[in-house]
């Protein structure tokens, strides 16, 4: 059940039980995720849901609301969340355009900038998910622009995604609605029936309220059940003292433990925090790859030949004290092999590790761990002290008509 929150604010649902009988799809970068979306779009009869943190008025963004457009003309109910940090840019013709058309456009607590700075940039809306017709619903890590494609170069960010139908996202699509205070969809108890897949799935997501660690509480949880193998892929890795000593005990217990992490990284300095707990992950056995063909900014986890994750939330501490996150967690053969065997291609392209090549200054490990393991402690701890605000949607552009 969702905390109760004024129309228009934020509030969160806890990590829905395990379900059974989903059919699953992985998506690759926007090259597969942005076919299967629009696709989806351009079926809608009913209601579409979005939550991205970043839209911008690219070729990407442009395809989106053209679609979204055309959707709102015939009459379908569409309502699109961006954050206001990571979409800042937003212009107001862009905003108008959609409102005109009838979509619902908000922003997340865009807060005040100065001189064209923003500065609430923590404790934002992070997640990515899409909802179409209470029937097919889309969770992971890619956003609305040109920078999730392949062709747009050096510094495409390599991403995922997963296409999901079957009963969760009845739960995905109460979500979006209760979070957003949109008000109930469409009654479908006489709707047909999904076809049935092979996956049991759960839809897991972390605010500032109730569900604080229900994600990190999954991935803990994971790793301790694991048996032999696994492996995390994220672009900032920086986590919490339990879930560090959950990587390092599966090592000393015989589990192939592999962090496929950035060695290009858009962000240099999430990279240099992430390298100074690479002394002690190596001293305890756990097998480190940076990932160098491209930004890699995927969010993605397996555990053994059953349990995978795909979602928003990286290991760091503005996901998993901070942000607005979603995951949605996976028990399917078929999808961890297939997750599997795209990390497997990325590992060709990435470079291992070694204790040795590590600067003098990493190579203190009493001192290192001790600082490291301290900070993990109780940085995210001191953080949730800080005042809260309460997030609100704001109606985009700012003279727009209030739902």
């Amino acid at each position: 059940m969702a905390d109760s929150a004024p129309r228009g604010q934020y509030s969160g649902v806890a990590a829905e039980p395990w379900l059974p009988g989903h059919q699953i799809e992985l998506l690759e970068n926007g090259d597969a995720f942005f076919p299967r979306v629009f696709e989806a779009i351009d079926r809608a009869c009913h209601s579409i849901l979005i939550e991205t943190f970043i839209l911008y008025e690219d070729s990407v963004g442009s395809a989106l609301a053209d679609r979204l457009c055309k959707a709102a003309g015939r009459g379908v109910e569409v309502h699109l969340i961006a954050d206001g940090f990571g979409s800042a840019e937003l212009s107001d013709g862009f905003g108008k355009r959609l409102g005109d058309a009838g979509i619902h456009l908000k922003l997340f607590d865009p807060g005040a900038s100065v001189f064209g700075q923003q500065l609430k940039i923590f404790r934002r809306l992070h997640r990515k998910l899409l909802v179409v017709d209470g029937s097919v619903a889309f969770v992971g890590g890619i956003n609305f622009s040109a920078d999730q494609l392949l062709n747009f170069g050096a510094e495409a960010k390599q991403d995922y995604s997963v296409r999901v139908v079957g009963g969760v996202v009845a739960h995905i699509e109460t979500f979006m609605r209760e979070a957003a205070g949109i008000g109930p969809g469409r009654d479908r108890s006489d709707a047909p029936q999904q076809p049935s897949g092979a996956a049991t799935v759960l839809f897991a997501t972390r605010d500032n309220r109730r569900h604080r660690n229900d994600i990190e509480r999954l991935y803990r949880q994971g790793i301790r059940e694991a048996r032999r193998r696994i492996t995390i892929a994220n672009a900032y890795f920086f986590p919490g003292f339990r879930l560090m000593h959950g990587l390092v005990r599966a090592a000393r217990r015989g589990v192939e433990v592999r962090l496929l992490l950035q060695g290009m990284p858009d962000l240099p300095l999430a990279r240099l925090a992430s390298t100074m707990l690479y002394h002690h992950l190596l001293r305890h056995g756990v097998m480190i790859l940076e990932y160098t063909r491209r930004p890699m900014h995927g969010k993605v986890a397996l555990v053994d030949d059953d349990w995978a994750t795909v979602g928003s939330s990286n290991l760091d501490p503005l996901s998993l004290a901070m942000n607005l996150e979603a995951n949605l967690f996976v028990r399917d053969h078929s999808f961890n092999a297939a997750v599997a065997e795209r990390l497997q291609a990325m590992m060709a392209d990435s470079r291992s590790v070694r204790a040795e090549e590590l600067g003098t200054w990493r190579r203190w490990p009493l001192l290192q761990t001790f600082i490291i393991y301290h900070v993990l402690r109780w940085v995210p701890m001191i953080e949730g002290w800080w005042p809260r605000h309460t997030q609100k949607l704001h109606p985009f552009p700012r003279d727009a008509t209030p739902d």
